[in-house]
């Protein structure tokens, strides 16, 4: 039986677990939401909510622990500054999972990791930014192909007097790509 056994692996060694979920909660604590598979996701919020609970403590002792673990000094200061303050009032949940679907390349399950009391997540402005930067190449882009269209219209017609030519005339004369022809 797997009594006591909670650590989630994550197909890792411990020591590339380790750095991965201090990155991951690095990454949470700088952006405040971050999308990351759910097994990871689930991986990293007792981590996360360890270092919140550190955080309310403020002590001398509390930052060394959060540094030790961490190894990032200006996710520690953030974390001590910002959101264990906004947090005073809960007893523990800081984090919450929202399952977004299956990633399309491995059908992996998706999941956003984000503080309960943050303010509205940013993700709005950069899927308005990706919008405009799709409709610019799309004119150009058509431009291009209209202009491409006429480049290929004329070969076919020097290609059809070749042939007329070719009926007239007893040997037969091969086209090859971008030499000129003798007549």
């Amino acid at each position: 039986m797997r009594h006591q056994k909670k650590t989630i692996k994550l197909g890792r060694t411990a020591e590339h677990r380790k750095a991965l979920l201090a990155n991951q909660v690095c990454s949470l604590i700088e952006h405040q939401r971050i999308k990351t598979t759910l097994a990871k996701a689930k991986a990293v919020r007792p981590l996360a909510e360890r270092m919140v609970t550190l955080g309310k403590k403020g002590s001398l002792h509390a930052r060394r622990t959060a540094f030790a673990t961490l190894r990032h000094k200006d996710a520690v200061k953030k974390l001590f500054d910002d959101i264990a303050p906004r947090s005073t009032d809960r007893n523990g949940g800081y984090t919450r999972i929202i399952k977004l679907g299956r990633r399309q390349s491995d059908s992996a399950q998706m999941a956003f990791i984000e503080w309960v009391d943050a303010a509205v997540a940013a993700e709005e402005k950069p899927v308005e930014e990706k919008a405009k930067k799709k409709e610019k190449p799309e004119k150009p882009k058509a431009e291009k192909a209209e202009k491409a269209e006429p480049k290929q219209e004329e070969p076919k017609a020097e290609a059809k007097e070749e042939k007329a030519d070719a009926g007239e005339e007893t040997k037969k004369k091969r086209r090859w790509f971008g030499r000129k022809e003798d007549k």
